[in-house]
């Protein structure tokens, strides 16, 4: 019976791998077939005359020796966006409700990580940082971050969301979009009160912005040398890490089958003696969590953060979440990474195959033109989403 509970335990950690593992590949070799086909088309176009005047290169060369640099930024992007998602994909599992506010508690998870990292800056801490130290930093910052957003998320469900349990459902969710707003203004008072300042940039320590080069590709001129950031890599470990413990909580632990219980039948679920309440909030509690984990990972990733800086990513990664299928774990990894790949891609070649006319900040357009897509012809995702009742 052990080795049975082994061998499964075991299956819910490896599973969750292999499936990042085929996601991975298979989006990155389906954009990267889509752009090769796109650039043999574009031969002799406007845009390629113009790569062959200004670079020295064609456009098939330009898109071929990117090609691995910008699969490496999807990849790292996409990880980002599925790591939010999950908290979405959590709640919607189990109350079918979308928690607008998940955004907010990822910018709150930012902010509370963003702010430990400075006071230990200011301290000398960081400073004198050597060896492992700055990573042990990093995760005490993931810890603060995660207490702070799950603790925060437990309490949204408690005051907000709880007493508005059985109406109709359009009534808790106006009640999620008051929450957000009234995050982003206590986040922003905060600030104000505390630091005065409206901008938070993540100290500087370690070796997180050091590149680590892979291998160079010739173009018939200056080699492209192919590279991937320590962050990067800090980036994909941390949210595979959690993409994995999540798996294993909902699928391989006596909590994770209540969990699973309570989204399939609350009312049997009470009557077999769990806890429907308390299940809820340990929900909220592990989706916030994540959501904070996430906000700090994004910090170290592009630096500087802002009151809104969860409005954005927060509906890219409920994009990501629809993508997948919502209320589907799989489903949400699988939406984070091909979005991710898919705004990098948009954002390294948009603007040469239209020869600047349309530039890398309509790589946004592309997350939300996907998520109308997605509900016309296909509203339960890539995978099928799975919830306790279908309408």
């Amino acid at each position: 019976m052990r080795r049975l509970i082994k061998a499964d335990a075991l299956r819910e950690i490896l599973l969750p791998l292999g499936r990042m593992a085929i996601f991975v590949l298979g989006a990155g070799a389906l954009l990267s077939v889509v752009m090769v086909v796109l650039s043999l088309l574009f031969r002799g176009s406007g845009a390629d005359k113009l790569l062959q005047t200004t670079q020295g290169v064609n456009i098939f060369t330009y898109t071929m020796a990117n090609l691995p640099q910008v699969l490496i930024d999807g990849v790292t992007l996409g990880f980002v966006y599925a790591a939010i998602a999950l908290g979405y994909t959590m709640v919607y599992g189990v109350l079918e409700f979308i928690n607008f506010a998940h955004s907010e508690i990822f910018a709150l998870g930012a902010f509370a990580g963003v702010e430990f990292l400075i006071i230990l800056d200011q301290t000398g801490v960081l400073k004198t940082a050597g060896g492992m130290s700055p990573y042990l930093y990093l995760v005490l910052a993931l810890i603060v971050s995660m207490a702070a957003s799950g603790g925060t998320a437990v309490f949204i469900e408690r005051v907000a969301y709880r007493p508005l349990r059985n109406a109709p459902r359009l009534v808790p969710l106006i009640s999620a979009i008051g929450v957000s707003f009234a995050l982003q203004d206590i986040i922003r008072l905060t600030e104000s009160l505390t630091t005065g300042q409206f901008y938070r940039v993540i100290p500087t320590f370690g070796n997180f912005d050091d590149r680590i080069p892979l291998f160079s590709i010739p173009t018939g001129g200056a080699p492209i040398r192919v590279d991937i950031q320590v962050k990067s890599l800090v980036v994909i470990a941390a949210a595979m890490f959690m993409l994995v413990g999540l798996n294993y909580i909902v699928n391989a632990t006596r909590i994770g089958k209540a969990i699973r219980s309570v989204a399939q039948d609350r009312n049997t679920a009470a009557i077999m003696g769990i806890g429907v309440n308390g299940i809820i909030s340990f929900t909220f509690l592990l989706g916030g969590s994540l959501g904070g984990a996430a906000g700090v990972l994004y910090a170290l990733k592009f630096t500087r953060i802002d009151p809104f800086v969860g409005f954005m990513p927060g509906m890219k990664a409920f994009t990501a979440a629809v993508l997948g299928g919502i209320g589907n774990l799989t489903g949400a990894l699988l939406g984070g990474i091909v979005l991710g790949m898919l705004e990098s891609f948009a954002g390294a070649y948009l603007g040469t195959f239209t020869m600047g006319n349309f530039g890398s900040e309509y790589k946004d357009i592309l997350a939300f033109l996907i998520l109308i897509i997605v509900i016309i012809f296909r509203p339960s995702g890539l995978l099928g989403e799975q919830v306790s009742q279908k309408a």
